[in-house]
């Protein structure tokens, strides 16, 4: 368990993240006069085409308590390895229509480099390793639990 004094956060919004309140977290930090850089990552459920049937939505569930602690845990790593100055996360629960944004990664440093290196092995971490699942919904009223890929395929 992480010893940090940075605050504890969670990961979940139930639903889509809003533009606007991705636009809003942007503009609160324009008053810390320390950041150089902001990276983000905006993850949008697509309209993939699988053996003809095309994606709608993804409903999201998860282990919200054990993927919260270990987030927090991670996000610790990331805070000693790379110069951050903030870093947020807001992963959906719930359903998520195509063209909606389901993940929202949001990492400031004084450099850029530090954020966008972070902020790239955030997303890769939160792909692989948190206890978030999605269930792909069709166009003909199927579903289906959808598999987490490596980097560039998924």
């Amino acid at each position: 368990m992480s010893t940090s004094t940075h605050r504890k956060k969670s990961l979940f919004k139930t639903g889509p993240i809003d533009p606007h309140f991705i636009g809003e977290s942007i503009a609160k930090h324009a008053s810390n006069k320390q950041i150089g850089a902001h990276q983000l990552f905006l993850g949008q459920i697509r309209a993939d085409n699988l053996e003809g049937r095309v994606v709608t939505g993804i409903d999201f569930t998860a282990y919200e308590e054990m993927a919260d602690e270990l987030y927090n845990d991670y996000r610790e790593v990331l805070f000693s390895k790379y110069s951050l100055t903030c870093l947020h996360v807001y992963h959906s629960l719930g359903m998520v229509q195509v063209g909606e944004i389901n993940l929202f990664v949001f990492v400031s440093s004084i450099h850029r480099k530090d954020a966008i290196y972070a902020c790239a092995e955030l997303v890769e971490w939160i792909k692989l390793s948190l206890p978030v699942f999605g269930k792909e919904c069709f166009n003909d009223n199927t579903h289906q639990w959808k598999t987490n890929t490596l980097l560039g395929h998924g």
